[in-house]
């Protein structure tokens, strides 16, 4: 009787065993990275709200710190102006059309504190769209110091004061 060629079922429910085994190990590890890169995007891109709050400070002094972030971007092509500061990414300006940008939401309000003309503080937020989208939630103000919240909490810092309560990042 000839000997037949292939596999027999056996063999290849281990194959698929093995490879679901090594799947399950995996994902984890690529959610767990992702979710850090993104951590990692929204500090800089907080970072570069900061620069760019403190452009348009700079340049508009009348105005000071604008109201919303929306001020800090501008389509392309950008033409700066007070309304549009081409400052930042539009991308993270508009939140991506209100997707967020690497998981992650951004505001900034520009305020100003008693007897002064213009907007002379801020406060820059970057907070996480979900669980599994990031770890932590950050925070900054016009002292350009980046402060975050406890690991797991992704709830958005609700004011100047709390954000200015918050521990600075390491760097």
């Amino acid at each position: 009787m000839p000997k037949q060629k292939g596999f027999s079922l056996i063999e290849l429910l281990i194959v698929v065993a093995i490879i679901l085994v090594i799947a399950a190990i995996a994902i984890p590890n690529l959610l767990r990275a992702r979710m850090a890169a993104n951590d990692s995007s929204a500090a800089g891109s907080l970072h570069a709200i900061n620069v760019g709050e403190v452009a348009y400070f700079g340049s508009y002094e009348q105005i000071g710190f604008p109201l919303t972030l929306a001020p800090l971007g501008g389509a392309d092509p950008c033409i700066a102006t007070p309304a549009t500061g081409c400052f930042i990414d539009n991308n993270v300006a508009t939140n991506g059309g209100g997707a967020g940008k690497s998981g992650y939401t951004f505001a900034a309000t520009g305020s100003a504190t008693a007897g002064s003309p213009n907007n002379n503080r801020f406060y820059a937020t970057a907070t996480p769209i979900s669980n599994l989208s990031g770890t932590r939630a950050y925070c900054s103000t016009e002292d350009m110091v980046v402060r975050l919240q406890p690991p797991g909490t992704i709830t958005l810092v609700a004011g100047y004061a709390p954000c200015i309560a918050l521990s600075p990042m390491d760097n």
